[in-house]
């Protein structure tokens, strides 16, 4: 499949842009990156939609729903590794040129995302269109994901470190605390 100079370059303005804008950076080796850019856009085009390039894809969205990017193992990657899987996001260490970016592990469980899924259809969270978190099951809860609030404009998030930079306010790392319910 062939992508168009214009889709790539168009697409990595834009992920430039909101990455920096959330606090994430992407990788600084720009044709490096403009592959990857490239190799998103034949995936959006073969499957609709981005589909990690460095992983395979089964084509059902449902089953993918964990690798299209940006995937959920980014952020856990970049706390841990200073990139994520494929390396389109890198630390502010690795953007910078202070560090590099490797190889690192696998995270996603063998055979896709590891969910139960019903039917093809998505995990089935609840009927009502007004959920409600049931507080006293999270604080409960011995594998709860912590959750952080940035004290300086109370965004919260919920993964296992706080974000490098604040995606509101653009606070550092330490000006978050743990939150509890």
């Amino acid at each position: 499949m062939t992508v168009s100079q214009e889709r790539v370059q168009a697409l990595y303005q834009r992920l430039q842009r909101e990455a920096e804008a959330a606090g994430y950076h992407l990788n600084p080796d720009v044709e490096f990156t403009l592959g990857l850019v490239t190799s998103l856009l034949v995936n959006e085009d073969r499957y609709g939609y981005w589909a990690c390039p460095c992983r395979l894809a089964s084509g059902d969205k449902a089953q993918d729903l964990d690798i299209i990017c940006p995937c959920d193992y980014r952020d856990a990657d970049l706390n841990e590794w200073g990139s994520c899987y494929c390396a389109l996001y890198v630390s502010a260490d690795i953007a910078a040129g202070k560090r590099q970016a490797q190889s690192i592990p696998e995270r996603r469980p063998s055979g896709g995302a590891g969910v139960q899924r019903s039917g093809g259809a998505g995990v089935q969270v609840g009927k009502s269109a007004n959920r409600q978190i049931n507080k006293s099951a999270i604080r409960n809860s011995q594998s709860a994901i912590p959750i952080w609030r940035c004290r300086v404009c109370g965004y919260l998030c919920a993964r296992e470190q706080p974000p490098e930079v604040c995606p509101i306010c653009k606070a550092k790392r330490e000006r978050f605390e743990r939150f509890f319910i």
